[in-house]
């Protein structure tokens, strides 16, 4: 069954400070891209809406799925990073005293979406975020001139 949203915050979100409330700034304009419903569109698919064991909010997946990408970690390495992380549950849309998705979960998802699929999300975020100068890519520059670097 497809879930979109997270469920609602817990008491544990409510008593945080006010400075742990805020996100990151490339966090904050990746965070309100991604409220986009478009995002969901490739993942109706591949879910019953009403039949079947709930998914994690797709929501969550998503942002698991950026932060993946665009850091570069792996399912377990990424799992560990965010449970460890106020900003990042927070952005991931994660409660306070919720378990982080199991790594094996977010292989099953995209294996059932499809890594393409993914990918295309991805790639379509970071250039939607780059044109909107939301976010820094960083740029690879390689020596073409045939000569040893170092």
């Amino acid at each position: 069954m497809l879930r979109t949203t997270a469920d609602q915050p817990t008491l544990w979100d409510s008593v945080l400070p006010e400075e742990l409330l805020v996100l990151p700034a490339e966090l904050a304009r990746v965070d309100a891209l991604l409220d986009d419903p478009a995002f969901f569109a490739p993942f109706r698919s591949h879910f019953d809406p009403t039949f079947g064991r709930p998914s994690i909010p797709m929501e969550t997946y998503l942002r698991l799925m950026f932060l993946k990408y665009r850091y570069r970690l792996g399912y377990e390495s990424l799992c560990r990073e965010v449970a460890d992380s106020i900003s990042w549950r927070r952005f991931a849309r994660i409660p306070l005293g919720a378990r982080t998705p199991h790594p094996t979960t977010l292989m099953k998802i995209t294996t059932r979406c499809g890594d393409v699929a993914v990918a295309g999300l991805n790639e379509t975020l970071l250039a939607k975020a780059a044109e909107q100068k939301l976010l820094r890519t960083h740029k690879v520059r390689a020596d073409t001139a045939g000569r040893p670097t170092g």
